[in-house]
């Protein structure tokens, strides 16, 4: 079994946040790790992990161990038109490497051929499901303005915000590079939320639909947040253009804040409760006031 293989299993055995997982992974390697967690090779303590969280771990992992089949889903990725990147590959995404968790591997979907931009060449725009009219113009704005200076917009799929960005940066896409790239909390096989299936397709035919999860997998709200810190590393700015207070948003913005990516926020109305978030970022969390795509392209220069 070589290390794509493995790492493909592993996708499928541990969820992403498992931190006995990565730390097997960490210090024995992909393969090793894979043959520890399905019970292939006795337990043993390692520095990061008791014996007795590993016994733990093992436990929590056994029901999966029969659904582990890499080579079943290198196969439906490949039918699907994508498949599976690892550390080392050609398009693999340099900014994966400065998250402390980075993904074991990445699926996707679509245009692979044009590679996946660096940090310096990508703008994460996220915020609010239920946004405003406001809201939805700021992005189209922001998002449109991108993609005509030939930078990609990174976003999750989402209503609201996520799919207003994903839609202006299709359409001002200048065609040498993907337009935008939409990071996922589930399978590549379902398109999540399926209202947006057709987005997705026009995604794919200019740029990628990415996760690190399998064929198959459900998204959660775990998985969720856990997809926020891939759309923080994928950019050089994640930019919070509505938010309520706890919005998931946010989330991401502290994910691009702890690996020192610049992170941006919109003003809003002080009467609107989807501005409360980008409002607090401002005041708390250091986030620098954009307004619109020319000043968020001077930051990702900064």
């Amino acid at each position: 079994m070589n290390d794509r293989i493995a790492r493909a299993a592993l996708t499928r055995l541990l969820e992403p946040g498992d931190r006995v997982g990565r730390a097997l992974v960490g210090r024995l390697g992909a393969y090793a790790a894979l043959r520890f967690a399905t019970g292939a090779q006795p337990v043993h303590a390692i520095p990061e992990a008791t014996v007795e969280e590993l016994s733990e771990a093992l436990r929590r992992w056994a029901p999966r161990v029969p659904e582990v089949d890499p080579e079943k889903d290198l196969a439906t990725m490949e039918r699907l038109g994508g498949g599976f990147l690892i550390p080392g590959d050609e398009h693999w995404p340099e900014g994966l490497d400065d998250l402390p968790d980075a993904p074991y591997g990445l699926w996707y979907r679509g245009s692979i051929d044009k590679g996946m931009p660096a940090p310096s060449k990508c703008v994460a725009l996220t915020g609010s499901r239920d946004s405003t009219s406001y809201g939805a113009a700021v992005t189209g704005d922001m998002a449109y303005g991108l993609a005509q200076r030939g930078i990609c917009v990174i976003s999750g799929l989402a209503y609201g915000i996520d799919a207003h960005a994903h839609r202006a940066a299709l359409a001002g896409s200048q065609g040498e590079g993907p337009a935008t790239l939409a990071v996922l909390a589930g399978g590549l096989d379902r398109d999540y939320p399926s209202g947006n299936a057709d987005l997705a397709a026009a995604i794919r035919a200019n740029g990628l639909t990415l996760s690190e999860l399998p064929p198959g997998s459900a998204p959660t709200r775990h998985r969720f947040l856990l997809r926020n810190r891939i759309i923080a590393a994928l950019a050089g700015v994640t930019c919070v253009v509505e938010a309520r207070w706890r919005s998931g948003a946010l989330n991401t913005a502290h994910h691009a804040e702890t690996i020192a990516r610049h992170v941006a926020a919109v003003p809003g109305s002080v009467h609107s409760a989807n501005s409360a978030g980008c409002h607090r970022l401002l005041k708390e969390g250091g986030a620098v006031l954009v307004t619109d795509a020319a000043e968020l392209t001077e930051l990702l220069a900064a």
